[in-house]
């Protein structure tokens, strides 16, 4: 069935594809072997890995095609897209290089964001219909996510990159059943087959085999186990499923996928509140670090949980696998709602598994239990002049939004990578109403100017105040920032921002929100749709062609190469202009920009039974941040 704005909601029947390389040793539990013959060390970060740089010589000759595809579509008047394509196809450095970032944010971020993915998708039915984007996602390089947007990043990922329709559709019902709340665990007749109680347990008894075999544990373990069942097809929710199995996945190797990368918080114990020059780490399939000054160094993903030191691994000890769980990397991007776990007697829960949180709080101890433990530290004495935790044995990461880039921008404006434009999909609650109102963008912005220096050479194009940003209607259609790349000391990349707002449903639903009916699900994902495409060209029947133009702007910088009457057109119409309104803004309350799906659900779940839970959430973090 295709909805009348033309997004497939249940037209593809195959069944998801299991991972064929859960590669962990010994599931959950992180293995001591022997290490390869040239023994993993700290490296640093001023340039890209060699994996990297020979990942992109692949990718980057399968996004030639998509992105003529797209461009023949698109069909800029006056302008040859394709013909520019292949005129400069062996001049890989004037090509666009394309990012696309997804915003934390719970499962709103999750489904929000999947709506945006489907729409870049040119696998998704009728994606490459007139008005429609399909094959963006095909011609990007870099695919970013953090907290919600994390999840969603990882669990296409980690079922093989699978499309998003196929994970909304799939007949076995293994993943994405966000009607069955977290804390009650799969419906039993899935893959998974358990009940509530043995759901617990069964997250208990791997988590224990991590603690057995000598590693800290932390709540973020079970968050991540839990998050795991929802969005990994696999028995108990994969537990020997690890993040840098994507690097050996075919369609990561022969580069058919982009490069995804989720991001995290630095953190030090007893720390409470994350500032602006908080580290911030990455995780890729080829490593986990950071490129910002502190610590400014990387290691083999793989070989997280080893025992590093002096950025080297003692001759005398083995190599650890299998400690970067997918479930694990992914709770950690999004350890913000460790806190609802923390206050687990006020959160509405049944009382066995209230009993099973507080006897995990009761034996590994309340005090910092919202962090991600690391540890070892594979930076311990690392960079001792700058790293801040080079001498302590633990590396704690919370949530990456947690420093208010809720937006994972930070890999992607690295200089070292080159991207020249950026789809910023914003699924943030910035407003009362539950809104995004640009902080994450101000964040980011802010965070490069900082006299710190923690940006370390990024660049990023001017940013309103967030007043500006409800004032002038940034937040409620896509904008453009950066257009002029002369305004900024070094060439930073255009930004698109998409942010979430009422196209044919109120998805502002709070983040605290634990569970989906299956009509809300759709529904929220077929928004998330009509956002990126602006209601397939309905809203603005120029919309793709804007898209195709943002997509060339800083390669036709390089070239030389007149922009098109119809890009500076639209570059008149959605690039913002400099011009500030700082007054209050209003109660923000957007309309509809087109007919609703059905009546909307997100009052509904802010009235029922849901609000508890979120309640509770958000008393967690008011004690967390006062």
């Amino acid at each position: 069935m295709t909805t009348p704005t033309g997004f497939p909601m249940a037209t593809l029947s195959g069944s998801l594809l299991s991972r064929a390389l859960p590669n962990a040793p010994d599931g959950y539990t992180p293995a001591q072997l022997d290490c390869p013959s040239t023994r993993p060390s700290v490296r640093d970060a001023a340039d890209l890995s060699d994996n990297e740089k020979q990942w992109l010589e692949t990718r980057l000759e399968k996004s030639i095609d998509p992105m003529r595809d797209l461009l023949r579509r698109i069909n800029i008047p006056n302008f040859d897209g394709p013909a520019y394509i292949t005129s400069n196809e062996n001049n890989r450095s004037a090509l666009p290089n394309i990012g696309i970032a997804m915003s934390g944010g719970g499962y709103r971020a999750l489904l929000n964001g999947a709506g945006a993915i489907a729409a870049f998708d040119s696998r998704e039915e009728n994606a490459t219909s007139p008005g429609h984007l399909g094959g963006l996602l095909q011609s990007a390089t870099y695919l970013s996510g953090l907290s919600g947007g994390g999840w969603l990043v990882g669990s296409l990922f980690m079922n093989n990159f699978t499309t998003v329709s196929q994970s909304l559709n799939d007949p076995t019902q293994t993943v994405w059943q966000f009607d069955q709340s977290i804390f009650e665990g799969p419906e039993q007749g899935s893959i998974q087959l358990l009940d509530t109680a043995s759901y617990f347990n069964t997250i208990r008894d791997q988590v224990n085999g991590k603690r057995d075999a000598g590693f800290n544990r932390s709540v973020t373990d079970y968050w991540g186990r839990a998050l795991s069942f929802q969005l990994i097809n696999a028995t108990d929710g994969g537990p020997a499923y690890t993040w840098s199995s994507i690097a050996q996945a075919d369609d990561f190797m022969q580069g058919d996928t982009p490069f995804p990368v989720l991001v995290a918080d630095g953190r030090a114990p007893g720390e409470l509140l994350i500032s602006g020059n908080t580290t911030v780490y990455e995780f890729n399939p080829f490593e986990f670090g950071t490129w910002d000054p502190t610590t400014f160094g990387f290691i083999p993903t793989e070989f997280l949980g080893s025992n590093f030191s002096n950025g080297e691994l003692d001759p005398r000890v083995q190599c650890v696998r299998g400690f970067d769980n997918a479930g694990f990397v992914m709770g950690t991007s999004s350890s913000l709602f460790n806190q609802f776990l923390l206050n687990a007697d006020s959160a509405g829960l049944p009382s066995f598994a209230q009993s099973f949180v507080t006897d995990i709080l009761e034996s590994i101890g309340r005090d910092n239990n919202d962090i991600a433990d690391y540890s070892p530290n594979p930076f311990y004495g690392y960079h001792n002049s700058t790293n801040r935790n080079a001498q302590s044995g633990r590396l704690t990461l919370v949530d990456g939004g947690e420093d208010l880039q809720n937006i994972p921008l930070h890999p992607l404006i690295q200089p070292n990578r080159h991207v020249d434009v950026i789809f910023a999909i914003d699924s943030s609650a910035d407003t009362e109403s539950v809104w995004p109102n640009g902080t994450a963008l101000v964040a980011t912005y802010e965070r490069n100017l900082n006299e710190t220096g923690i940006g370390n050479g990024t660049s990023f194009p001017s940013i309103p105040d967030t007043n500006t940003f409800v004032n002038l209607g940034l937040n409620t259609r896509p904008t453009f920032f950066g257009c002029n790349s002369s305004n900024t000391s070094s060439i930073s990349p255009l930004i698109v921002y998409i942010p979430n707002s009422p196209y044919v449903f109120q998805s502002n639903v709070t983040t605290f929100t634990f569970a989906y009916n299956i009509t809300t699900r759709n529904s929220m994902v077929h928004n998330g749709y009509e956002g990126a495409t602006m209601g397939n060209a309905t809203v603005d029947p120029q919309w793709p062609v804007c898209v195709g133009c943002a997509v060339l702007s800083r390669s036709l910088e390089r070239t030389e190469t007149e922009v098109p009457q119809a890009c500076q057109e639209c570059f008149q119409r959605y690039c913002w202009d400099g011009t500030l309104n700082s007054t209050r803004p209003n109660t923000y309350d957007p309309p509809f920009k087109g007919q609703a799906l059905v009546e909307s659900d997100a009052a509904a779940l802010r009235r029922n039974g849901f609000v508890a839970l979120a309640a509770a959430a958000v008393v967690g973090l008011t004690a967390f941040f006062t």
